[in-house]
């Protein structure tokens, strides 16, 4: 075997050991959701009975997670949504206009994700008490925002720095006003880093624990996270392991799906101005 083959093999071998240490919990959760709730402790590679009796319990009973899942999605679209809203126009602010202090705001800026979220926690309990914010979903939205915006400020503006400022220049020439061409002609050529950005920041969304448990305390408000954290099992006396796993399993593939279906999207977002 040739050194390039020998080295093409180590690759490849060295690829596949990755994505089965990375695949390996995601396949044992999948695994165990179609276990039996009598056999959830068999630690068998494959189920010796499949059963769906997990994922039906995950929306019988008393456990609101039709609910969950609803509160979920309306948390992370409107943090997505609220993030692109804010963070594309101060990116776009930072990398084309001139002021004084500006790097030292973006640094500002990129500083704040220093802070463990944790750390900040009791502050905004206390200040959402204070305003009868709590079981509400602003109480939920606005943490998310603030860790979400960040990131969203940074990726957008080193994109934005990538743009020719010729192009604006010829859409102001042709009669555009600088919003006019920021929203025609910069927006969709950014599209790809926008795009990114949406997924990283619904996904961090979609995701998000410890915000969720500490503001709401109404079962109503619960995202799916918390709701599957409080799982009783299906006869209400068991683990609850294996409606907690059929319960993952219908909360991470549906972004697993967008994650396939835009990979080529949220490559190019990610690697756009890396090679000119």
């Amino acid at each position: 075997m040739s050194s390039v083959a020998a080295r093409r093999v180590l690759v490849y071998a060295g690829v596949a050991v990755v994505a089965a240490y990375c695949l390996a919990p995601f396949y044992w959760m999948v695994v165990s959701a179609f276990r039996r709730p009598q056999d959830q402790f068999d630690n068998s590679i494959l189920p010796r009975h499949w059963s769906v009796e997990n994922f039906t319990a995950v929306f019988g009973g008393s456990n609101g997670f039709d609910r969950a899942l609803l509160n979920s999605l309306v948390v992370a679209g409107t943090t997505t949504l609220l993030t692109l809203l804010i963070g594309t126009a101060t990116a776009y602010a930072l990398a084309r206009l001139s002021f004084r202090g500006k790097n030292m705001f973006l640094g500002l800026i990129i500083a704040t994700t220093m802070f463990p979220g944790i750390s900040q926690l009791i502050p905004l309990l206390k200040l959402f008490t204070d305003l009868k914010w709590i079981n509400t979903y602003q109480a939920m939205v606005v943490p998310s925002l603030g860790f979400a915006l960040p990131l969203c400020i940074w990726l957008l503006t080193t994109f934005f720095r990538q743009l020719p400022f010729e192009l604006e220049q010829a859409a102001m020439v042709d009669g555009c006003t600088r919003g006019q061409a920021f929203r025609r002609i910069i927006v969709p050529l950014a599209a790809p880093g926008v795009f990114t950005t949406a997924i990283i920041t619904f996904m961090a969304a979609w995701n998000e624990f410890i915000i969720a448990l500490s503001m709401t305390t109404d079962k109503e408000m619960q995202t799916a996270t918390v709701a599957i954290s409080k799982f009783t099992g299906v006869s209400g006396q068991d683990q609850p392991f294996g409606t907690q796993m059929a319960a993952g399993v219908i909360v991470t593939v549906p972004l697993i799906l967008l994650v396939l279906v835009f990979q080529r999207r949220i490559v190019a977002g990610l690697t756009a101005g890396g090679v000119k």
